[in-house]
Order: structure tokens, then C-alpha cells, then sequence
């Protein structure tokens, strides 16, 4: 099995590390979360990221104290709800997840800018509340754009460390991760194999025939070689397992181009200059 020490990290703008493989709990049912989240940190996972919204922080939170594995050599990543994006809100509902997640939050996100609703400015103020008082060790943005990513720049204080976004290879994102590398933003990929509808790509077959190893790891791979962030999930344990196995092989320099060419712009999720979800 890989050793936990074979994951590269990244240093964000703020100094800290994280872990640029991660295990992700979304549309992971809160019963079943405690477990996978255990399993995953038996494998060799030291970065986990959950959300309000997703339901089941609490569940992580359980799982890391029964693992004995110290808090500090854990990472954890949570988001801030839609619901919560007032000021008062969002102070009280960060604190809330902090104590969940066994007393703050390695990183703490801005989940959706949510256009036509509320100033996410004003939300990000409060973040930099959190971040001071040391709730939340990193707080950045998930889902935000270029023009999102510009207002907070020239109306707020501290820069984000992290934006979160749906980076595959039908969705390249480029221009967005080059801004962010521009300005010291660090970017993590969700939906990192379009929900399965890369796997059978004739080119990442192909690719991953020629190196023995299955698509899964052949795009997860493309993401941890062009810098970015990625926490793939599954509740089984041979796939858990399996996405972790990315750091004893390598793509070559035609692979990864040959990867990137598949772009379409293609979402498999919301576009977020549209998405303005609250939960009820």
C-alpha cells in the first residue's frame, strides 16, 4: 500500500500545507460517512473534505477521533452553507462546523457565490473573522469565477487560499487556474472524472491501457501532475484504495497534452454565475 508520506502537498498563500490528494464525502449518506471516512484514513488519507450542506461533518468528526490519529495530521476542509451567508450566520455556523470537526477547520470555503443573492463580499468579510480568531487556519472560495475572484481582491483584505472548482478533462478550466496561479490561489478540482463520463474516453484507455492502470487513476494523475488539489469519494474500499495509488507512475508529457485536448467546456454541475440555491 502507498505510504501516506508519498502525497505531495501544496503551500497555500497563508503558509499552510495541504494535501493535494484528498477523500471526499459528498452524496455520502451521514450513516455511511463515519465509516468511509474511517476506512479512508486507514488507506493512508490525511485530507478529507466535507461541507455543511453535504450533512454529514459530524460524521467526519466522529470518525477522525476514532481513528487516534492526532487532529493536527489530519487536514479538513468544510463549506460555509448557501443558508448562512449573513454575517451573524456565517460566524456562528463556522464555529458550529469547527466544533464538529474536532475544534476548528483546516480550511474553511465560501460554497457558492450565489449571484442575486446577498454580497458574498460581505460573507468573505466574516470568513476573515474566522480567520483571525483561528477557527478556521485557511478560509478560501469555492465555485467563484474570475469577476467574483476580482471583487474580493479589490474590496477585501486577505486573499483566498484555495478556490474550489469542477475541473476535468472536459472541463480544463484554464484560464480560471491560471488567475488563480496568478494571484497565489491554489485550486482544487471537484467532480474530478466528470462523474465517470471520462472513464471511457478512447484517449485516457488508450493512455491507461499502455501503463497498466485503469482510467480513474490515469485522470486523477493528470490533475495531481498539472498542480492542482483533487478528493476523489467512493464508500468501497478497493476504489478508495485504488484512487490513492497515483505516486508510483507518471504521465508523460504527450499523455498530459493529449488529456487536455479532450476540453469542451463541458459542466457537470451548475455554472455558478447562475446557481443560487438556498436550502429550506
Amino acid at each position: 500500500m502507498t505510504d501516506q508520506n508519498t502525497v505531495p502537498t501544496i503551500t497555500l498563500n497563508d503558509g499552510k500545507t495541504i494535501p493535494q490528494l484528498g477523500f471526499g464525502v459528498f452524496q455520502i449518506p451521514a450513516e455511511e460517512t463515519k465509516a468511509a471516512t474511517l476506512a479512508a484514513l486507514e488507506v493512508g488519507y490525511r485530507h478529507i473534505d466535507t461541507a455543511e450542506m453535504y450533512g454529514n461533518e459530524k460524521e467526519v468528526g466522529e470518525a477522525i477521533e476514532a481513528s487516534g490519529i492526532p487532529r493536527d495530521e489530519i487536514f479538513v476542509t468544510s463549506k460555509l452553507n448557501n443558508g448562512f451567508h449573513d454575517h451573524d450566520a456565517a460566524i456562528e455556523n463556522g464555529k458550529k462546523s469547527a466544533e464538529l470537526l474536532g475544534g476548528y477547520i483546516d480550511l474553511f470555503l465560501i460554497h457558492w457565490p450565489l449571484p442575486g443573492v446577498g454580497d458574498f463580499v460581505e460573507t468573505w468579510k466574516a470568513m476573515e473573522e474566522l480567520y483571525r480568531d483561528g477557527t478556521a487556519r485557511s478560509i478560501g472560495v469555492s465555485n467563484f469565477q474570475t469577476h467574483h475572484l476580482n471583487r474580493l481582491r479589490d474590496e477585501t483584505t486577505v486573499t483566498p487560499s484555495v478556490n474550489q472548482i469542477e475541473v476535468h478533462p472536459y472541463l480544463t478550466q484554464d484560464p480560471l487556474r491560471a488567475y488563480g496561479a496568478e494571484h497565489g490561489i491554489a485550486t482544487e478540482a471537484w467532480s474530478p472524472i466528470a462523474q465517470g463520463l471520462v472513464l471511457d474516453n478512447p484517449t485516457i484507455e488508450r493512455i491507461a491501457s499502455a501503463l497498466d492502470r485503469t482510467s480513474a487513476q490515469v485522470v486523477l494523475r493528470w490533475h495531481i501532475q498539472r498542480g492542482d488539489i483533487v478528493f476523489p469519494k467512493s464508500v468501497t474500499r478497493s476504489r478508495v484504495e485504488e484512487n490513492f495509488a497515483l505516486f508510483d507512475f507518471e504521465l508523460s508529457d504527450e499523455d498530459m497534452t493529449d488529456i487536455t485536448t479532450l476540453n469542451k467546456d463541458e459542466r457537470t454541475g451548475p455554472n455558478p454565475d447562475e446557481f443560487n440555491y438556498i436550502p429550506s
